[in-house]
């Protein structure tokens, strides 16, 4: 089982030891003369034969007379502080002391000396940061060691992680920090009908998660994860290369757990209810089918026009379910749709919401500390696209264009009039590497949307 509580490997490329520390120094090519002229001659023509010239992703070892390493200079990108966590995985071992560290640096260093080394054999040790006292400790280490373990679910097969093991890493969760768990399984028929529907083919039974925590007097978050722990696409099969990545379909679990873990370590002034509806997908004898009219837990019946769309329809019971409770804001997240990724690419996270008022806000805040996320339309009109003639609507577009919006528009009908709604459609996995984000399961956007919700709850 994979370990909320204990510290991930990637933590270690953090030390508190200062002993035989080199110094690292940042320079730009408007400031490399001055300090070469400062360090003098000798210094300036090892610079000078080495070709550096302070650009960014470029370092180099500077000697001291007696050949050992004195310090480190690296070329920096002063609009991008991610760039300086590449340092992690290009230097040698040793240990690193960098002036002025913050702490979007400290944390893009640990974010890339992340490694998924649950079927690997002993790994070599890598580079270390050393962490002065004036950075805030406790919330570097927080969130390091909870997108580490979201990578690590989101990496993690599927035949490690089914609907009962992310029940058994929810319920780890739980016991970490005092939360109340509750898993529907058995009534899960007749309580979640669209969630068992989904998920009734598989050998390892679907269920509903759901985690409870916090003063009741609080602000009421509840954040609802799509759990679809492998897609095969249902009846509709997806392809051979479709399918490769389909262990990453729980990637909205991942995130709202990620979320959870964060704001009950930081103790948030905050009732939160996390909800995961967890599935697999699977093909056999009683899969549901395409033309089969599901009734869902609102009771809203859904015609079946895809079986691989199967994501909102385990998120709409969820959805039913989170608004029967006090909840002054609602947060989904899921891989949903391809048509998300065409709009925006495989880096950037969709959000909608019903608030408009937020969309600006949250994509700034996204852009203010590198974890961007984009604004799209709930737009009416498209609503006519998922209505069908033999039931409420439709789970998929009469349309292949505008998928990502059809999507949320399916959603929104589950949602009351005043509830207060914001859903995501993302990745979770980064298709190739960047600065403090190595290729494979990521969590995108959720250091923007913690700000967002901490500014909210303290309003409260």
């Amino acid at each position: 089982m994979l370990s909320f509580t204990a510290k991930h490997t990637c933590l270690s490329s953090w030390t508190r030891t200062l002993d035989e520390a080199i110094r690292v120094v940042r320079l730009m090519p408007s400031t490399l003369n001055g300090w070469c002229q400062q360090s003098g001659p000798r210094i300036a023509a090892w610079v000078e034969s080495n070709a550096f010239e302070a650009k960014p992703k470029q370092w180099l070892a500077i000697p001291d007379e007696a050949g050992h390493i004195d310090c480190i200079i690296v070329g920096i990108d002063s609009n991008n502080p991610s760039a300086f966590g590449e340092l992690a995985t290009e230097l040698p071992q040793g240990v690193y002391q960098v002036e002025g560290l913050s702490e979007s640096e400290a944390l893009s260093w640990a974010l890339q000396a992340y490694r998924f080394e649950t079927y690997l054999e002993h790994q070599p040790p890598q580079a270390q940061l050393y962490l002065p006292n004036d950075l805030d400790l406790k919330k570097l280490e927080v969130w390091a060691n909870a997108i580490a373990w979201g990578r690590d679910s989101i990496n993690r097969p599927a035949q490690d992680l089914s609907p009962a093991h992310l029940e058994a890493e929810a319920s780890a969760l739980a016991s970490a920090y005092s939360a109340a768990i509750h898993v529907t399984e058995s009534e899960l028929a007749r309580e979640f009908p669209a969630i068992h529907a989904v998920g009734r083919a598989a050998s390892t039974p679907p269920r509903l998660i759901e985690c409870v925590w916090g003063n009741p007097d609080h602000y009421a978050l509840t954040l609802v994860g799509k759990g679809v722990c492998f897609d095969t696409g249902g009846l509709n099969l997806k392809t051979t290369s479709g399918m490769l990545t389909m262990k990453k379909d729980m990637g909205g679990a991942a995130h709202v757990l990620v979320l959870a873990r964060v704001i009950m370590a930081l103790e948030l002034p905050i009732y939160l209810r996390v909800l995961v509806p967890a599935v697999e997908n699977s093909v056999s004898g009683n899969a549901y089918r395409p033309g089969d009219i599901l009734t869902t837990r609102s009771g809203k019946t859904v015609e079946i026009g895809n079986t691989d769309a199967e994501g909102r329809l385990i998120l709409c019971d969820a959805l039913t379910y989170a608004q029967e409770h006090r909840c002054d804001w609602l947060i989904d997240i899921a891989t949903l749709t391809g048509a998300a990724r065409v709009a925006l690419g495989t880096d950037l996270p969709a959000f909608f919401s019903n608030e408009s008022e937020l969309l600006s806000v949250l994509m700034d805040q996204g852009q203010l500390i590198q974890d961007a996320v984009w604004p799209m339309p709930l737009y009416a009109p498209y609503r006519a696209l998922l209505e069908s003639p033999i039931a409420d609507l439709n789970n998929v577009s009469q349309t292949p264009y505008g998928g990502a919006i059809t999507a949320a528009l399916f959603l929104e009908s589950f949602i009351n009039s005043q509830q207060k709604w914001m859903h995501f459609d993302l990745m979770a996995e980064n298709t190739k590497a960047s600065p403090g984000r190595p290729k494979g399961g990521e969590i995108m956007g959720m250091r923007a949307l913690f700000e967002l919700i901490q500014s909210r709850c303290q309003c409260h």
